[in-house]
Formats: structure tokens, sequence, C-alpha cells
């Protein structure tokens, strides 16, 4: 359920909003004014704010600039009078989602919220597609897990969804470069405008042109009839190039035409049309070697590349995979109805060893495959398709399940029994997890010492670091929503660090 604060000084508007928003299932919270929504966003994580841009102790454009600055990921939809619809536009520059004018109707905010929420879900799921994006290809760079991902991917998207510039997103196939376009467009003041794919590498040169700009009846054998193309059919919204260095030299001159000039004349035409067209661009090709080779434009490369991404293959984060097979593993239970609670520790290792020559697309295959397969509530190596096994050196033992273990294990020491004080008592142990059965047998369980490891850790950070949560999200290397995720579940309170 999708947790929604209602922010406004009118009390008959604000219970109306909470009426509407509770009867569409919604967990809603209310607040007078800004100074008290941003102490209610401090100590509870939302999902979305709505909130009016006049109230009294503070108003609804200070409280957006903050709630923005403390979680970039909670959507903020404004409402105003007509009056002042120019306050609100000054809103949506600052971050809000969108805004609403006064009298509020239900099923339009709804409506609102509903398209809110998936524009976000496509940040959160290209996320699981890339890694921590970067602009640059330094070898330093370094690919993280899930959450810092989340992060980093948030705040690219933001910044490219606010301009207008072209975007160009790189990176090997399956990585998830769709996705992202999507994050961007449906993030940007163009979200509720088209957003037009089409795959250059699947169209044959001769069509290539057509397809982009139309053609005229009887332009060329086939035409039977006038066709507008892609960018005509875009006018207003993003139109996502996919494969771009796979265009040949005289339609890369065209292309760069309709960047330079946002114009272009169909096939057999001799009327030039005008679109307002954001243009997102993707490939798998090098093209700075491509460049080198006369295969690409270089003035069309440079107008492209204004803030490129990068998305690197999933070899190179490897430390990623664990956080989308989880990601996966819950969306199949979901699509096929099923309970499978994770992989076993072996078949986890497979999938770290193996190369993913396939990517984010190649992942997500696998686990789908095995939830086929599987016929337990954990995904064993035995479920994995026999090519990827084969490729990751596993022999036919583990299909047949005799290997104990893929990987060779050091012997653990002391890491939980202090075997030099010679005693068999729970004080032997250097950690609080142990417990003693009713038979006086000594009984270790992992969930509780990874529970409360984290809660000792987190409650040691926040004590070094006074209570600070972005602080301490910086200094102990931990993402700052995986910290107050993991706040709001120990029930730690960071005030009492202060």
């Amino acid at each position: 359920m999708h947790k929604v604060l209602v922010v406004d000084d009118d009390k008959v508007l604000q219970e109306s909003v909470k009426q509407a928003l509770e009867y569409h299932h919604f967990f809603v919270n209310t607040a007078d004014n800004g100074k008290d929504a941003l102490k209610m966003v401090y100590k509870e994580k939302y999902d979305l704010v709505v909130m009016d841009v006049n109230m009294p102790e503070m108003d609804g454009m200070e409280a957006l600039v903050e709630i923005k600055k403390y979680d970039p990921t909670i959507i903020v939809i404004i409402l105003t009078a007509y009056s002042n619809v120019s306050d609100a536009v000054k809103a949506v520059k600052e971050g809000a989602y969108n805004y609403l004018e006064k009298p509020i109707l239900s099923e339009n905010l709804v409506a609102l919220i509903k398209r809110a929420l998936k524009a976000r879900s496509l940040v959160e799921t290209s996320a699981f597609s890339a890694p921590r994006l970067s602009l640059g290809t330094s070898s330093d760079d370094k690919f993280v897990g899930e959450s810092d991902v989340m992060q980093k991917v948030f705040s690219v998207i933001d910044k490219l969804a606010q301009v207008n510039t072209p975007v160009i997103i790189r990176g090997e196939s399956g990585t998830g470069k769709e996705l992202v376009a999507k994050a961007i467009h449906y993030n940007g003041p163009r979200k509720d405008e088209k957003f037009v794919t089409i795959n250059l590498a699947a169209i044959p040169d001769t069509l290539v042109e057509s397809e982009l700009f139309g053609h005229e009846k009887g332009a060329f054998t086939g035409a039977n009839e006038r066709k507008i193309g892609k960018f005509q059919f875009a006018d207003g919204g993003t139109i996502f190039l996919d494969e771009i260095g796979d265009v040949t030299p005289a339609m890369q001159v065209k292309l760069l035409r309709v960047l330079q000039e946002q114009t272009f004349t169909p096939v057999g035409s001799n009327r030039s049309i005008q679109v307002d067209v954001r243009v997102i661009a993707a490939s798998h090709q090098n093209f700075e070697e491509m460049i080198k080779q006369g295969r690409f434009r270089e003035d069309l490369f440079y107008r492209l590349n204004v803030l490129p991404v990068y998305l690197p293959p999933l070899r190179d984060r490897k430390a990623d995979i664990p956080y989308l097979v989880d990601h996966y593993i819950k969306y199949f239970n979901n699509h096929h109805n099923l309970e499978i609670k994770e992989l076993t520790s072996q078949a986890e290792q497979l999938l770290i060893s193996y190369g993913w020559p396939g990517n984010i697309r190649e992942l997500r295959n696998v686990i789908e495959h095995a939830f086929i397969i599987e016929s337990s509530d954990y995904i064993q190596i035995s479920s994995l398709p026999e090519n990827l096994m084969k490729h990751a050196g596993v022999g036919d033992q583990v299909r047949d399940d005799c290997l104990t273990s893929i990987i060779d294990f050091k012997e653990i020491k002391d890491s939980v029994l202090d075997v030099e004080s010679g005693e068999d008592s729970l004080g032997a142990y250097n950690f609080t997890f142990a417990n003693r059965t009713e038979d006086g047998e000594i009984r270790l369980d992992f969930q509780v010492a990874k529970e409360l490891f984290e809660r000792e850790f987190i409650i040691h950070a926040l004590q070094m670091n006074k209570g600070k949560i972005n602080k301490t999200a910086l200094k102990a290397n931990i993402p700052k929503k995986t910290l107050l995720r993991k706040i709001e579940k120990y029930e730690i309170d960071p005030k009492s660090y202060y």
C-alpha cells in the first residue's frame, strides 16, 4: 500500500482529499503546513506528498525544496488556485512531479497520482537494469549494490528529465537502455506526450528514411499511400532511436539536420515539416572507433553526446547480482503465483561466477527458466539452464546434486566460538545471537545474527555521527534509503544520538 501525505491548511479540502485517496486504497496522513510536513517526512517514509502552495509557518515551495533535498525519490504534487498557476509551474521546475488547479476533482487527482507512481516505478526498474550510472568511462568507476544504484539512477534521471538536450545511452545489448530512456521521458515535462521507439538495426537501410520521416504516395515502389514517419508521430514527445550506430552515413546527415533544426522532409516530398521532439539515442557500438574509421559522423556524435549515460555489462558489476535476483524472484512469484524464497548458496555462487554475455536480459530469462523447472521453495542448481552451467565450468555431478559446494570455503576459526577461553557457555561466544535450547544445546540462528548485527551497526554509526542521517549514510557507506528503512524496521530513534 502506497503511503501519501496530504498537506493543506484548509481542513475541509484536506479531509476530502484524504477520503478520496483512502477510497482508492492509499494509506494517508495529513499535515497543516510545510513545517509539519517536513517533520513527518523526516520521521516516516512517504511515497508521495500532495501539497498546497500557500500555507502558514512554511509554504509549499519551501517545503518542496527541503523534501527533495532530503529524499529526491518522494513524488510531490502541488495544489494551487487558478491565480497562482505560475507558482505551480515554478514548483515543477524545482522538482514537483506536476500540479492541479483547485477545485480538485478526486478522479483527476487519483489518475495523476497513479501516473506519477508508474513513472517512479520505471525509474526503479531501470535501476535494477543499470548500475551506478556515470558520465565517464574511467576505470575507477565503482559499481555498487542495489540501494546505492537506486540513489544514483534517481539523481541522473532527475537531471536528464528536466532538460531538453539529446541523450545518448551506451551499453551492451541487454543492459537496459530502453528502460532508462523511458524513465527519463516519463519523469520529465513531456511525460504526458508520446514515447516512440524505433530499433534502427531491425529496419533495412532502404526503409529507414521512410520509417523516420514518412513518405508521399508513389514516392517509391510499394508506396501506395501517404505515410507519416516516427518523428512526426512523436511530435511534442520523445523519440528513442535504438542502435543508432547502425544507420548509414547518408541517414546520419539527415538525423543531424533534425537535431539542429527540428525539421525534415518526407521521402518524395518538397515540403519541410517542423517538429518538437526530444531525441534519446542508444547503441552498443564503440563510437570513438567508428569515428576513426569514418563510419560515424563526428558532428552527429557530439550533438547526441551532450549528457551521455553509460551502462556497464553485468560481468563488471557482479556484486549487484544478488539484488537483481531478489528483484526477479519477487516479480516472478507475483507473475506465476508461486512462493519461491531465494537461491541456494550454490546456485547464487554459480550465477556470480558466470560471464553473462546477455547481461540483465539473460539473467531475467535464467530466473524465469528456474521458476518453471523448480518444484521446491528454493532455486537449486539443477533448475538452472544447462548452457549456463557449461559456460560456468560446472560438471554434470552438480545437476545430480552430488556436490556439496562449487567453491572452497576456508575453515572458520574463532569467528563465533572463543576457543581460547575453553568455556562451553554463552559467554564463550563473541556475539549475542547464540541461545541455548531446552536440552542444553547451544544454537545459532543466521537470520537472528544478521538482524542483530544490522541493528548494532546502525546504532554505532548513528552514535559516531551524532544522529545525522546524511552524514551517517556517507561515513558508514550505507545507502540513505537502506539506512532509513532499517531505522524504521528496528525502531531506532536517530534523535537520541544528537
